[in-house]
């Protein structure tokens, strides 16, 4: 305005505050004390983030609590470690008094009882049952009572061998045949079929104990079934369909085995829960066939599947982030496992693409599930590649042959 020769603007001071609808006090207006930064391991991120997300979906749901098939493994342990986290976090909140919204949930959860320890509130939430058969150990037995008395969780024991036989007996009168397991002259498709059915008929009875347990307990309200199934299981297929992978939520179905181990040495060592190290160091077994009669049961998950928890997270890495189809797949590996002939590594990839392939269809019915990881199997949401695919993978399969000639020189 002064250089046109106008006159200068004038500078007119008014108090100005972030606060709404008042002047700030001085208090108000001087800045907060720097918050420290807090970065978690990935292993207390596998423990700490479903178990927030779960309380939320607890709130939200108004369900009473959870119910959770507790075998004695690995993977349902870890589920029960992060409800029993849930139940520490949610324990804290309602001690300190500050959080009412917490508080109120605590209060519905518990019936108005008092909240004394977070052992009481998991007694009140989580709803554990050790469903056992002829096939199972006493090893697993022992280990889910162990870890259900440890975190304080309603716990109760199952034998579903009758549910098995009253099946059998129903399959028998309808079609006259019996079969029987490969250990007793079975056939292959006879041995699946027999595991299937204890694997299904788990998941009828949780969803059943969801539905009345709270009942028995004199109690009103619903529970939300928990599965158990991690990312690299589901990623190779290795689960029967509408067994304990279905369920209304999954808290591990995105981590990787791998993950899991280390978040239930993170939870052993925060708790002191001796019972999870033990779970940690136990070979994972399905337990569907019938046991050598060892204390620990004979058929393990890796025979089974023909491929290590180790090397299912690298394939899935490979599938799901870096979108690798056999061949390009083949290529990273030989890189990364040197110490494998090419041929070896070919088979490893041909072996993992088929069952992916075969299996693709029962991520189509997964349990929706925390995402933790950059990939997931979960097809309505994550995945969205066909779920139907030509299992023998033809073209890619000779061009793998023709890739090891040229890396194996005398091949013929």
């Amino acid at each position: 305005a002064e250089a046109r020769g106008g006159e200068a603007p004038v500078a007119v001071e008014a108090e100005t505050s972030m606060a709404v609808g008042r002047a700030a006090t001085r208090r108000e207006r001087t800045t907060s004390e720097p918050i420290e930064l807090k970065l978690s391991t990935p292993a207390e991120e596998c423990l700490l983030g479903p178990a927030c997300w779960m309380w939320d979906y607890l709130r939200r749901s108004g369900a009473s609590g959870f119910f959770l098939p507790l075998s004695g493994g690995a993977d349902s342990a870890a589920v029960a470690a992060i409800v029993y986290t849930m139940c520490r976090l949610a324990h804290a909140e309602h001690e300190a008094g500050d959080n009412p919204a917490v508080t109120k949930v605590v209060m519905r959860l518990m019936k108005g009882e008092p909240c004394p320890s977070p052992e009481a509130l998991c007694g009140a939430v989580l709803h554990t049952c050790y469903m056992g058969t002829s096939n199972s150990s006493a090893a697993t037995l022992d280990r889910a009572k162990s870890l259900a008395g440890r975190i304080g969780s309603y716990h109760t024991n199952a034998n579903i061998d009758a549910m098995v036989v009253a099946v059998m007996q129903v399959f028998r009168a309808c079609t006259g045949r019996s079969p029987v397991f490969t250990s007793a002259g079975g056939t292959a498709r006879e041995d699946l079929a027999l595991q299937n059915i204890q694997a299904r008929l788990r998941m009828v009875l949780a969803y059943m104990m969801a539905q009345l347990l709270p009942w028995c307990r004199g109690r009103d309200g619903f529970l939300l079934v928990l599965g158990s199934g991690n990312v690299d299981e589901c990623l190779r297929g290795y689960l029967t369909k509408y067994d304990c992978s279905s369920a209304d939520l999954n808290p591990i179905g995105s981590i990787s085995k791998v993950d899991l181990k280390a978040m239930l040495r993170e939870a052993a060592a925060r708790y002191g829960i001796e019972t999870l190290s033990e779970i940690v160091s136990a070979p994972p077994t399905a337990e569907l066939r019938p046991n050598s009669g060892a204390q620990e049961h004979s058929q393990t998950d890796e025979d089974d599947m023909g491929m290590t928890y180790e090397e299912l997270g690298i394939f899935g890495r490979l599938r799901k982030i870096d979108h690798c189809g056999p061949v390009s797949m083949y290529r990273r590996l030989l890189s990364i496992w040197p110490e494998l002939t090419a041929k070896e590594v070919a088979d490893k990839v041909m072996r993992f693409f088929f069952y992916y392939s075969i299996n693709r269809h029962k991520m189509t019915t997964v349990t929706p599930s925390y995402h933790a990881e950059n990939y997931s199997p979960d097809d309505n949401r994550f995945d969205l590649r066909p779920f139907v695919y030509d299992a023998s993978w033809s073209w890619q399969r000779e061009a793998l042959n023709n890739l090891v000639e040229l890396e194996t020189p005398g091949l013929v």
